[in-house]
């Protein structure tokens, strides 16, 4: 695979990397203002940045494992680490969304 690709495919998950952030941060801040349907729309369109950038990712190990890309790029181990934190924002968004949720059921009740 040639080192364009790779970068240009880098790019495009460090893209949808950031997508998926943006859209689980924005599920936070839906769930604090009370809008669950939104809270759970935002975490769906980061689930679905998430599906773009991991069948990128899985081009990327096939091409390696069939042997025709062997050059470690550092733009593609940046975008890694973008997608990485994504995930864990994403992950943490899940559970903030269920606290906020639960704690505003408790107000309601008082």
């Amino acid at each position: 695979m040639k080192t364009e690709t790779i970068q240009e495919l880098s790019f495009m998950i460090i893209l949808h990397a950031g997508n998926a952030r943006s859209s689980a941060f924005e599920a936070i801040a839906a769930a604090k203002r009370g809008e669950a349907d939104e809270a759970k729309a935002k975490l769906k369109e980061a689930d679905a940045a998430f599906l773009d950038a991991h069948k990128l990712q899985t081009q990327l190990l096939q091409e390696e494992a069939r042997g025709t890309t062997s050059d470690m790029s550092v733009l593609l181990v940046h975008a890694q680490d973008h997608l990485m934190t994504a995930m864990t924002v994403k992950e943490l968004a899940v559970e903030m969304i269920d606290m906020i949720t639960r704690l505003n059921r408790l107000e309601e009740t008082t």
